[in-house]
C-alpha cells in the first residue's frame, strides 16, 4: 500500500496537521469490500472458521449441522461466499464438497485469527 502526506491548514484549536493517507488499489479494494461484506454474518463466518479448521473439504450437508440451520439456508451462505470467492465448490453426486478458495485462505485465517475473543 502506498502512503502519501497531506498537509490540512492549521485549525484554531490546534486539532489538524500532517495526516498520512493510504492510497488504495481499486480493484484489491473491491475485493475487500465484497469479502468483508460475506463475512458480515455469524453463520457465514461458521462456516468459514469450519472450512479452515479442516484440510479437507467439507460436504455441504455436513455444514448445516454446525450452524442449526436448513440446507436451503445453508446453501444461500455458500453462494455469498462463493460469489465473495472465499470458498470453492466441488460436486460428488448429489453433494457439493466445500473448501477455502486457495486464493483467499491465508486472508481468510488471519481474518478468523484477528476476531475478538
Amino acid at each position: 500500500m502506498r502512503v502519501t502526506t497531506r498537509v490540512t491548514a492549521p485549525r484554531a484549536d490546534g486539532c489538524c496537521g500532517i495526516i498520512l493517507v493510504p492510497v488504495l488499489d481499486e480493484p484489491r479494494v473491491a475485493v475487500a469490500a465484497r469479502r468483508f461484506k460475506a463475512l458480515a454474518d455469524a453463520t457465514r463466518l461458521t462456516i468459514l472458521a469450519t472450512l479452515a479448521a479442516n484440510d479437507a473439504p467439507v460436504c455441504a450437508c455436513d455444514l448445516g449441522d454446525e450452524v442449526a440451520l436448513g440446507q436451503p439456508t445453508v446453501a444461500h451462505h455458500l453462494k455469498v461466499l462463493r460469489d465473495a470467492a472465499l470458498v470453492l465448490a466441488d460436486r460428488r453426486g448429489k453433494w457439493a464438497y466445500y473448501r477455502l478458495h486457495p486464493d483467499a485462505a491465508v486472508w481468510v485465517r488471519a481474518t478468523l485469527a484477528a476476531l475478538p475473543r
